[in-house]
């Protein structure tokens, strides 16, 4: 039987082995910081993981939003969104996840302007939300 033997002598009598396995090693650690950081920075779904429970304290009632009536309230609900606060940060992308999922009776409805309807109840800006519903029809 042949055993493989692997030669980690440089030409002039010198070992290689230690300084390019820590290379190697700080080219996976320099990865690894690499991706974390760009993950911060671009976002990659963490605004579409859904918390497991609401507390009653922030339950809103989230059909004072032009264009969510109590069936689409129900489907946030179901998804952990509870709060204008909460509906606020959520991307138009997750949104559209979950009215996509709900079937073809809610293809119709876009939630376009629903995080910032629902930033602007979360402020307490009830009048400009108000003055900004009357020009919607269906959140649009």
């Amino acid at each position: 039987m042949l055993l493989l033997s692997i030669n980690t002598t440089a030409c002039d009598g010198s070992d290689v082995f230690w300084p390019w396995f820590l290379w190697l090693l700080g080219a996976f650690i320099l990865g690894l910081i690499l991706g974390w950081l760009l993950k911060q920075l671009f976002g990659c779904g963490d605004s579409d993981v859904a918390p497991v429970a609401a507390l009653d304290a922030i339950k809103d009632d989230l059909t004072k939003i032009e264009g969510i009536g109590p069936k689409i309230k129900e489907l946030l609900n179901n998804d952990g969104i509870w709060s204008f606060n909460q509906l606020s940060n959520a991307s138009i992308n997750r949104l559209q996840k979950i009215l996509d999922a709900a079937g073809p009776s809610y293809t119709m409805h876009n939630p376009r302007t629903w995080s910032a309807q629902a930033r602007l109840a979360d402020e307490d800006l009830w009048e400009e939300l108000n003055v900004w519903q009357e020009h919607l029809k269906g959140g649009l």
